[in-house]
């Protein structure tokens, strides 16, 4: 006989196991929601979610306020640069985008008076970043732009000084060149030997001493151009010098210049006969005053086609090659053409020799003209270390010469630190009584030596 169990211990064992089946399907329900990214909110967490929110909206007003801001720099950097030159149109549209970024963050400043900002952040911190690259890539534009107005002023400018300064060197050159013309010379036109004096030949020298001055700067120009080591060679020149100015170097060259042109000028045609026993006795005046009056009239190039066998013609060929060493002109002009026309004879048509056959012509004149002269003329130079003295002397650079002696002092040595000869640049003339001064550059160096030689 069975056992009948009781109707509510069924039912009680049967609620038992639904209660678990739910409770299973559940758990399976949150772990599958959970895998597939599906989140389950509560209450809990509505709070927190809604806090995210409005700092994400903040962080994207902010970003939009930030790139109104550099949309009105952009537009404001286009007005400035729209003014100069004046353009219309850029001054209009700048002032328009101005206008527009104003009106929209006037906007956003309402909306957010009254709590009634419409943003999706994510979307508006994008669009954000856009516009301010897009101002900021507006404002390099425009400061390129600018740049490239002032580089190109700046060329313009350069363009003007380059015009200018070429119209000055040419304008120099013709004065240069109305100076050195046969024009200048006027005065020995009508001139008599009887009436010649010691101002006919201090007016030549004058002319003379430009042109050395002028064959210097163009063998300084060309020493630079072909990368010279000018200090080395002023060292060479005059070792030890001291200079107060670097420009004043430029003596050296012209003392190494004048000296070599004048060497000889006590002999008769400088003496290209090397023979130093003959000097300036029983010259023949007139006939040198009439050599000197041709000479004048002529160029270098016209009279050594006439008399390529001259004595001015052997003087000037060791003189050239005196002044010009083999090294120097190979250096200078990557050759040695000059130097074999010149030994040959010839006459080369560069500008370089033609202005050193224009100063050794005027040097060669210059001693025409001084055996003209019934006193014997000579030149004299300064001892290095000599005491600066008037008399004998004549400061080459500006500067006020103090504490030399004047014209009625002797002019002994002494050691107490006064102006002292640093090399001589020009050779002095004796002309009888008269003296020509000898143009120096002077250094306080005290040491003792004889003012003359």
């Amino acid at each position: 006989m069975e056992t009948i169990k009781p109707k509510s211990a069924l039912k009680s064992k049967r609620f038992g196991k639904t209660f678990q089946k739910v409770i299973s399907l559940r758990s399976s329900a949150t772990k599958i929601a959970s895998s597939n990214g599906i989140c389950i909110l509560n209450p809990n967490n509505i709070k927190d979610n809604k806090g995210a929110r409005n700092r994400a909206v903040m962080e994207a007003l902010v970003a939009r306020l930030f790139a109104g801001v550099t949309t009105i720099k952009a537009a404001y950097a286009e007005l400035q640069m729209a003014q100069h030159p004046y353009n219309n149109d850029s001054i209009q549209a700048a002032d328009q985008a101005v206008v527009d970024e104003l009106r929209a963050i006037s906007e956003l400043k309402r909306s957010f008076i009254k709590r009634d900002l419409d943003l999706s952040p994510q979307i508006t911190i994008m669009l954000a970043e856009v516009q301010e690259q897009q101002s900021l890539m507006k404002t390099y534009e425009i400061t390129i732009k600018k740049l490239q107005a002032e580089v190109d002023n700046k060329e313009r400018n350069i363009s003007s000084l380059k015009k200018h300064l070429h119209d000055c060197v040419s304008f120099n050159k013709s004065l240069e060149k109305k100076l050195n013309s046969s024009g200048s010379f006027s005065i020995f036109d009508n001139l008599k030997l009887s009436a010649l004096n010691p101002t006919h030949f201090l007016h030549f020298l004058h002319h003379a001493l430009r042109s050395i001055r002028s064959f210097v700067k163009m063998m300084i120009r060309e020493m630079e151009n072909a990368h010279w080591d000018l200090e080395a060679a002023v060292n060479f020149i005059h070792p030890n010098a001291v200079f107060t100015k670097p420009s004043h170097k430029c003596f050296a060259f012209e003392s190494f210049v004048s000296i070599t042109i004048f060497e000889g000028f006590n002999y008769p045609n400088f003496n290209v006969q090397n023979d130093q026993s003959v000097r300036h006795h029983n010259k023949n005046q007139s006939l040198y005053f009439e050599k000197f009056k041709k000479l004048k009239s002529l160029s270098p190039k016209q009279y050594l086609t006439h008399n390529p066998n001259s004595s001015f013609a052997k003087f000037l060929k060791a003189k050239y090659l005196q002044v010009v060493h083999a090294k120097m002109e190979c250096s200078l002009f990557g050759n040695l053409n000059q130097r074999k026309m010149v030994n040959s004879g010839g006459y080369p048509e560069s500008p370089f020799f033609t202005a050193f056959a224009e100063m050794a012509w005027r040097v060669w004149s210059l001693q025409c003209l001084a055996l003209s002269f019934e006193e014997e003329v000579s030149i004299f130079q300064v001892k290095k270390n000599a005491r600066f003295c008037e008399v004998y002397m004549e400061c080459v650079t500006e500067d006020a010469v103090s504490g030399s002696c004047s014209s009625g002092e002797s002019c002994d040595d002494s050691d107490s630190g006064e102006l002292r000869v640093g090399f001589t640049v020009v050779p002095g003339f004796k002309m009888g009584k008269t003296v020509i001064q000898s143009q120096v550059y002077v250094s306080l160096v005290g040491s003792s030596s004889p003012a003359t030689s």
